[in-house]
C-alpha cells in the first residue's frame, strides 16, 4: 500500500474518532459542569435521554454514513486507488470521506456515493483480482470439413500458449448455430493488468485468422438462402 493510501484511510479514520471523542467529551464536561453549579441533572438528564432519542432520528443518515465510513477503513472492501464497479458505476476510488466516497469514472467525471449507501451495494473490486477469464465464441462457415475443425482448437491453443502471461484452459467445437458452427474457448491471464489483457487478445485474434487463412478455414457471418420454386402449370404453351 502506497503512503498515500495509509495517509488518507489514517485521516477518514482520525477524523471520525476526533468526532466522536469530541461529542462524548463535550457532553461529559457539560455535565460536570451543570453538576457543579448545583443544578440537578438526573432529570436533566432524562430529558436530553428523550430528546437525544428524536436528534437521533434526525440525523439518523448522518451517523449511518459516519460508522459506515469507520467500517469502510477498518474492514477495506476498498482502498484509494482501487477500481470498483457499483451497479451501472464505475471508476477509481479518490477520497474516503466522513459521510461520503469519491470515485473518478474513465469518462472523467467524479462519481459521488454515500457510505451507507455504498457499503449497502454489491461491489466489485477488480483491484483485488489475481487472473483475468476471458471467454471468447468463433463461428465457421458450414463448408468446413470435419477435418479441419479438428485442427481448429488445436490452432486456438497454439497461438493462445504463444504468450507469456496467458494459461490455455479449452477450446472446443460445440454447437450447431444458425447460419456457423461454433467453437468455444476459455484462456487466463495471470496479469490483472487491462491494456496487457487487450494487447495479448488482440494478438491471439491477429495469429487465429493468419492460420485461418493459411489452412483454407473461413469464418462464418449470416446469410440466407432463399428458394424459388416455378409453377409449371400455369405456364402457357
Amino acid at each position: 500500500m502506497s503512503k498515500d493510501k495509509i495517509d488518507s484511510s489514517t485521516r477518514t479514520t482520525l477524523a471520525a474518532i476526533n468526532f466522536i471523542s469530541r461529542l462524548v467529551l463535550y457532553s461529559l464536561l457539560l455535565f460536570f459542569a451543570l453538576d457543579n453549579l448545583g443544578i440537578k441533572i438526573g432529570a436533566l438528564i432524562g430529558g436530553i435521554g428523550i430528546g437525544s432519542v428524536a436528534i437521533a432520528l434526525a440525523v439518523q443518515n448522518i451517523l449511518s454514513d459516519l460508522f459506515s465510513s469507520l467500517s469502510i477503513v477498518l474492514d477495506k472492501p476498498f482502498e484509494i486507488g482501487d477500481y470498483i464497479v457499483v451497479g451501472e458505476f464505475s471508476g477509481n476510488i479518490e477520497n474516503i470521506g466522513l459521510r461520503s466516497t469519491r470515485l473518478r469514472s474513465l469518462t472523467g467525471e467524479q462519481l459521488i456515493f454515500s457510505n451507507q449507501d455504498l457499503l449497502g451495494s454489491r461491489i466489485r473490486n477488480y483491484k483485488r483480482m489475481t487472473q483475468r477469464r476471458s471467454a471468447f465464441s468463433i463461428g465457421v462457415t458450414y463448408d468446413t470439413s470435419p477435418e479441419q475443425l479438428r485442427k481448429i482448437p488445436k490452432i486456438i491453443e497454439k497461438a493462445i500458449k504463444k504468450h507469456k502471461h496467458t494459461r490455455f484452459d479449452r477450446s472446443h467445437f460445440t454447437s450447431f448455430g444458425d447460419f456457423a458452427l461454433m467453437i468455444d474457448t476459455v484462456y487466463y491471464l495471470d496479469n490483472t493488468d487491462y491494456a496487457l489483457f487487450k494487447d495479448t487478445q488482440e494478438e491471439i485474434n491477429l495469429e487465429i485468422m493468419t492460420e485461418f487463412a493459411k489452412d483454407g478455414i473461413e469464418f462464418a457471418f449470416p446469410t440466407q438462402t432463399i428458394m424459388l420454386e416455378t409453377n409449371n402449370a400455369n405456364k402457357q404453351p
